[in-house]
């Protein structure tokens, strides 16, 4: 007899609800069914079956709430490796140090894909193991091999927990840079409210902590006159309203702009990865999207490569997506720059947190009509919108900085470009 246990279907996961059980007790069940759908803190993703069996008993009902490794069901015929072998608390990884496969781009928030598992690749040393997909996915990401790990997973298998306490080659001689932890006292009387940490929240914390404190920021900014954009952006949208389509946004024009001049300046469009820089051949442009609980970063895959409409109906489908829990992990992970713009809730200007381990973040304002300076220097009305881009220092300089930021100027300044 095996237990199912709860898994860990993102990074941020410390319990799941059990939103449907899609098989029943007696039913056969073979390595990667679909068993049943689990809600994280981010998504409802389906979750998938380690090992053949017959499913005996439903320990957790529909609406169930279980933390991470809880068991929730018990097959029998389940692999007996995986019934005899105790799950340990944390993985443990070779004395050797790890060898590191080549490290790829992650975002805030990483999860597991809902797709059929894949055969066991080899690791960077040539052996092969067998590892659950996001468990893949994170070791390239943070450059791990997987060789090196004991997985506590259903028959050994490893499983994204296991990599919490291996050594990585972002790593500065296999050693995190750890910033010091102070306790700050917190007054709190009867009459406040202190509200408990979510998975979501408790994630943004660390990352963004790790981020400025772990990477050399430094920012740029440039005002850009908005004036055409708002004139053609105007000019498409009747044309759109008249057709039945849907309109474009200010964000859309920026998007596009920005995925443009990442394709033209690469060494932006990079990752800081310890003894080297990750120059990414393809744009995927992460998009800053403010939910309930916090914000999510879904990323337009080879964004330079879309057409102004395009990207648009591509962003406002992952938004819609991602504020009802309804994206899947895959599609925000893998960003290598990303977009934030608050100018939709009248903020002029700011600076964001660079994403690691992306080089780049992009603070978008909102267009402002103030006056300015015009032809034969006459004071007159005009429309401005600030830009900022916030770098990674260690990969990205002033002077390659201000081109990037200039490239994106240009375009939004002469909109029309951007449509063809």
């Amino acid at each position: 007899m095996t237990q199912i246990t709860m898994p860990k279907l993102s990074d941020t996961m410390l319990e799941g609800t059990l939103v449907k059980w899609h098989k029943k007790p007696g039913q056969k069940i073979s390595i990667g069914d679909v068993i049943a759908e689990v809600e994280t803190d981010k998504a409802t993703m389906e979750m998938e079956a380690f090992d053949d069996g017959i499913l005996t008993d439903i320990l957790i009902p529909e609406g169930g709430v279980v933390k991470v490794g809880d068991p929730i069901a018990t097959l029998d015929g389940g692999s007996t490796e995986s019934a005899k072998t105790p799950a340990p608390a944390a993985a443990k990884a070779a004395p050797a140090p790890a060898t590191p496969t080549a490290p790829g781009p992650k975002s805030i928030f990483t999860g597991a894909p809902s797709t059929p598992r894949p055969a066991p690749r080899p690791s960077a040393n040539g052996v092969r193991v067998k590892a659950s997909p996001l468990a893949r996915k994170v070791a390239i990401e943070r450059g791990i091999d997987l060789s090196r790990l004991q997985g506590s997973g259903p028959g050994g298998r490893i499983v994204v927990a296991d990599l919490d306490s291996a050594p990585t080659a972002s790593r500065t001689g296999g050693q995190a840079a750890t910033a010091a932890a102070v306790k700050i006292d917190v007054p709190c009387s009867d009459a406040d409210k202190r509200v408990a940490l979510s998975g979501m929240r408790r994630t943004i914390a660390e990352r963004l902590l790790a981020s400025k404190t772990q990477i050399p920021h430094f920012y740029l900014t440039m005002e850009v006159d908005a004036g055409p954009l708002s004139k053609l952006r105007k000019e498409i949208n009747a044309a759109a309203e008249a057709s039945g389509s849907p309109k474009i946004t200010v964000n859309d024009f920026v998007l596009l702009a920005t995925a443009r001049a990442a394709a033209k300046h690469p060494k932006v469009n990079a990752a800081f990865a310890g003894d080297s820089v990750v120059e990414y051949a393809d744009v995927n442009l992460s998009v800053a999207i403010a939910v309930e609980d916090g914000l999510i970063t879904p990323v337009v895959r080879k964004a330079d490569k879309l057409s102004l409409r395009e990207i648009s109906v591509a962003v406002k489908d992952l938004a819609v997506r991602a504020r009802s829990k309804k994206i899947k992990p895959e599609e925000y992970a893998g960003g290598t720059i990303t977009v934030s713009n608050l100018g939709a809730y009248g903020v002029d200007s700011f600076y964001a947190i660079v994403n690691p381990p992306q080089a780049a973040i992009l603070a978008v304002g909102a267009i402002v009509k103030k006056p300015v300076v015009g032809p034969n220097d006459q004071i007159v009305a005009g429309q401005r919108m600030s830009i900022a881009l916030s770098g990674d220092h260690r990969v990205v300089d002033g002077a390659l900085g201000a081109e990037f930021l200039a490239a994106i100027r240009t375009a939004l300044e002469s909109p029309a470009t951007l449509l063809f």
